[in-house]
């Protein structure tokens, strides 16, 4: 018997891969990847313990599991892992980083298709 709700995310995940994604590279250390993303962002909140709370949000992408583990980088996202975006002649660095002590990643749904990876922007060059 197939799984209904599987094949349906399957499904999802390939259209937001062909219709909604925009090519990034993916670097860590000498290893890069150009892998197709789906934009998106995170909030959370972090509390310093003395009544202060700061709220945020950060640039997530969203990746194919099997994109990034079958590309020369080979292993799921790790902090300090750089993203790369080209938009408008301006290239943006992201660096893959941790939410209020989450880890730097997510999968984006049940069956692990997609990574959520959350990353904040440590440079911009201009063209």
């Amino acid at each position: 018997m197939t799984d209904m709700l599987r094949d349906g995310q399957a499904w999802l995940a390939e259209k937001l891969k062909t219709h909604a994604s925009r090519l990034v590279t993916y670097q860590r250390d000498d290893a890069e990847a150009d892998l197709p993303a789906t934009i998106g962002r995170s909030f959370y909140e972090q509390d310093d313990g003395e009544g202060i709370v700061t709220r945020s949000q950060v640039r997530d992408f969203l990746i194919d599991t099997a994109d990034l583990l079958l590309s020369p980088i080979g292993s799921l996202p790790k902090r300090g892992d750089w993203i790369l975006e080209t938009e408008d002649g301006a290239t943006f660095t992201y660096e893959v980083m941790s939410l209020g002590g989450e880890p730097a990643w997510r999968y984006s749904d049940p069956f692990r298709l997609k990574l959520r990876i959350h990353t904040k922007l440590i440079n911009t060059e201009e063209a």
